[in-house]
């Protein structure tokens, strides 16, 4: 089977749910550190773009946490019977800046959820779309893909493999430790024990080694970004995990602008020079 056979849409009763927050300056001063920023955001500041992933924190209690480190499917995600999931990509609108201190809030609710059977077995996609405000100002509209795979199984084929841009304006080396990962997934109160357990990362799901959290991966390209073009107001970014990158190997951030200045591509690329994420930005 292919990857092009048509996906078939799952009609449901859309669920939905909202969740209130406060963008505490503790929160975003731990992940300044973790990015290795020289000064935290304080009460007051706008949050930097894509930092608002560090809250609305899933609290299921620990009895419902099942193997992979997942809340158990079913409430608000459905659960499409496959065991694997991962957060494939996303699209984001910046509205107006979340305010370091301020209350925010989340209303969420699926809007799509539809599979299909590709090369590497029956794949379940769920899309998400998220409205935050901060106050009662609509900051940031976010749709966010989720995909869902079959259980690792020896012989399942790797994904496609597609060489990355060589012509970037911007390039950025890092080496991702256990303890970045550590802390990115306590930042998030990220359970999915892909990110720090080895021994189930490599022994049940199959990875080389620990992977590197997409989210994370999102937010250095938009640290990229933020660098080389200070001046320049982010309007929308999308992004989409391509492969997965993993503990013990460098990770290169890359990025250009347009001819204009009014677009941006960035990337992420693995040492083999394989392109791991894409991402996009309009700028103004």
């Amino acid at each position: 089977m292919t990857d092009q056979l048509a996906a078939s849409e799952a009609h449901m009763e859309q669920p939905t749910g909202s969740v209130a927050d406060i963008a505490v300056s503790t929160s975003a001063a731990a992940l300044s550190a973790t990015l290795d920023h020289d000064t935290p955001p304080r009460d007051g500041d706008p949050l930097p773009l894509l930092w608002h992933w560090i809250f609305f924190r899933p609290t299921a209690a620990q009895s419902l946490i099942v193997e992979d480190g997942h809340p158990q499917k079913g409430g608000f995600l459905p659960d499409l019977g496959l065991p694997r999931r991962m957060w494939a990509g996303g699209r984001l609108r910046f509205r107006a800046p979340l305010i370091v201190g301020e209350p925010i809030t989340r209303e969420s609710r699926i809007r799509n959820v539809s599979e299909k059977h590709g090369r590497s077995g029956k794949l379940g996609f769920v899309t998400v779309d998220h409205r935050i405000r901060c106050a009662d100002t609509l900051a940031v509209e976010e749709e966010q893909d989720i995909v869902y795979r079959e259980p690792a199984t020896p012989g399942t084929p790797a994904p496609p493999q597609m060489v990355a841009p060589i012509d970037e304006q911007w390039h950025k080396e890092i080496r991702p430790t256990e303890t970045l990962l550590f802390r990115y997934s306590a930042l998030t109160f990220n359970t999915h024990r892909i990110h720090y357990d080895k021994t189930y990362a490599t022994g049940t799901e199959g990875y080389p080694n620990l992977v590197v959290h997409g989210p994370l991966i999102a937010t250095l390209l938009m640290d990229l970004l933020r660098t080389q073009c200070p001046d320049a107001a982010v309007l929308d970014f999308s992004f989409k995990a391509l492969r997965p990158s993993f503990l013990g190997n460098p990770l290169h951030l890359c990025g250009r602008t347009s001819v204009d200045g009014k677009t941006a591509e960035l990337w992420s690329k693995d040492h083999e020079g394989w392109l791991a994420m894409s991402a996009h930005a309009t700028l103004a």
